[in-house]
């Protein structure tokens, strides 16, 4: 009985030892990657572009809104009570679709950051997949993003970056 044990515990180390050596990990920093797509550039721009309208947008609402509590103000002693309460209700909600606009903006930033990346995401991801599969690489790691580091340590002979950007048609910065 301990004989068969023996056995049985040497076979599954060796399997372990067999599956161990066909595994071929490699990692990149997708962020690194989208950085120097030539699109980048255009999609920083276009959002960039976008904020500055939001922000434009939410800055006449912060003028209207305090053009209204001046006007308030320099008239509310000549103001009767029930037009003093309609104006403060009014004020109150200027002073709330304010604060919509500006959560339902940054949302709407996020949403088009999103919407803006997803191709150049879709394409660095298929760029790695095919340089994973021509290398034989049985997975890849994300590396370089705080925050989002799956990987703790890795040798630099790893970091498929410059085949990942050969494959996009990127020429490597040199340094890298």
């Amino acid at each position: 009985m301990k004989i068969k044990l023996l056995i049985c515990a040497l076979a599954m180390f060796t399997m372990s030892v067999t599956n161990a050596q066909e595994l071929k990990i490699g990692y990149t920093n997708a962020e690194y990657l989208l950085g120097l797509l030539p699109e980048a550039k255009q999609i920083e721009a276009d959002l960039r572009a976008y904020e500055t309208q939001l922000q434009n947008q939410l800055k006449a609402k912060y003028q209207d809104l305090q053009t209204k509590i001046g006007d308030y103000q320099a008239n509310e002693a000549s103001y009767n009570e029930l037009i003093k309460a309609d104006k403060q209700r009014e004020l109150t909600g200027l002073q709330e679709s304010l604060q919509q606009f500006q959560t339902d903006a940054e949302q709407s930033l996020v949403t088009k950051r999103n919407q803006l990346l997803q191709p150049a995401v879709e394409k660095i991801g298929t760029a790695i997949q095919a340089v994973a599969e021509e290398n034989g690489f049985s997975m890849v790691l994300s590396a370089g993003s705080p925050g989002f580091d799956v990987l703790l340590y890795a040798s630099e002979q790893h970091d498929i970056s410059e085949l990942v950007l050969k494959k996009l048609g990127i020429d490597p910065p040199s340094g890298n």
